[in-house]
């Protein structure tokens, strides 16, 4: 194998063996991230709605919401942890970084695509309570098949388009990576 690969492979592993042990042990845990990330999808996935013109169950709770659906609908969707999207940013996030490239597009492309990510959950989160609303027999298909395919499409493009245009350097001294 060329060095970048072995490079490449043993950075991606041994950061993703970080994010995980982090995850695990401390963010899961000690944090309510999963809890803030999945309030805010139900949270912005509501006003996206409203602004569709549905009418919403009024889902009144102390704590950080996880639930959503359309009025008169069969029920509420529930939006947990394995679907806020973090671990997908966590990948994605190692992928660049490990990847040969420019540190200072590696440092605005990174955010730039954590967003496009958590902005392309929203719009799944959107559509399966429509889903939900109009078909909710289909709703098991759609969210375990066509999003799974549809979101992991998209960060595949996403790499695709770092590997490809993104991280070949344009100058001498934008062509530091991260070690």
């Amino acid at each position: 194998m060329n060095r970048d690969l072995t490079r490449f492979l043993g950075f991606g592993f041994v950061g993703y063996l970080a994010w995980y042990v982090l995850y695990q042990y401390f963010l899961k845990d000690q944090t309510q991230l999963d809890e803030y990330l999945i309030h805010s999808l139900v949270v912005s996935s509501e006003a996206v709605l409203r602004l569709l013109g549905f009418a919403l169950y009024e889902v009144t709770s102390p704590d950080l919401r996880w639930q959503i659906g359309i009025a008169d609908s069969v029920g509420l969707l529930q939006v947990g942890a394995p679907c806020d999207g973090l671990v997908l940013f966590a990948l994605f996030a190692v992928f660049i970084a490990a990847f040969p490239g420019p540190k200072r597009r590696k440092l605005w492309f990174i955010p730039l695509g954590i967003l496009l990510i958590h902005l392309a959950n929203l719009l799944r989160v959107v559509s399966l309570v429509i889903i939900q609303y109009n078909r909710p027999q289909s709703l098991k298909f759609n969210h375990d098949y066509t999003w799974t395919v549809l979101i992991y499409g998209f960060i595949f493009w996403l790499w695709y388009m770092w590997a490809v245009r993104l991280s070949q350097a344009s100058s001498h001294s934008e062509n530091e990576e991260f070690s």
